[in-house]
């Protein structure tokens, strides 16, 4: 897909190129809102909103980047907006520094696939869930998390550390629960 002349297009306000710049983007934004909301429809309120303003910023895009990225920062950053307004999100938007717990160098033998695992990573709780987003599958440093969420780069460090903690006690808990009903089984 030639994405300098579809944003050329999609500048000139032209409806087809428009809507095929949604439709390549859209399945991918769909999951990148839905890493950070709690439900499918409030993953497509982000999206449509994201759209909104790719479509309204289009003209700051810079052709030297690449066009993907661009639009998923505007998608990550519509999120965390989305999460920060929203009354039922924002009470579990919490931020405070705590100790780091340790992680364990345990490496348990776990068959995940990457459903089960993102599954689990969205019943962290909101604040959790955000930061180890961020981190861990957007590429942010802490310090940038820190200046997108109005937190210290201690505090996004903690968070993600505890994110990472009961991640790792949850993938353990599955684990050993996994090899019950194996055993059981035979």
């Amino acid at each position: 897909m030639d994405y300098h002349s579809l944003v050329k297009e999609c500048l000139k306000q032209r409806p087809l190129a428009q809507k095929q710049l949604y439709d390549h983007f859209a399945p991918t934004m769909l999951g990148v809102c839905y890493r950070y909301t709690k439900s499918v429809n409030d993953a497509e309120d982000v999206m449509q909103e994201g759209f909104v303003k790719v479509f309204h910023y289009l003209s700051q895009f810079k052709s030297t980047g690449e066009l993907g990225a661009w639009v998923r920062r505007i998608m990550v950053t519509t999120a965390l907006n989305y999460l920060k307004k929203n009354k039922r999100y924002r009470s579990e938007m919490v931020f405070t520094e705590m100790p780091l717990h340790p992680v364990s160098d345990q490496n348990p033998i776990v068959k995940l696939d990457a459903k089960e695992l993102s599954e689990l990573i969205r019943q962290l709780p909101t604040g959790f869930q955000t930061i180890f987003n961020l981190y861990a599958i957007e590429g942010y440093t802490h310090g940038e998390i820190g200046e997108m969420l109005g937190i210290s780069d201690g505090t996004s460090k903690s968070q993600y550390a505890r994110a990472r903690y009961l991640l790792i006690e949850w993938i353990e808990k599955y684990s050993s629960l996994s090899k019950q009903e194996h055993y059981a089984g035979k």
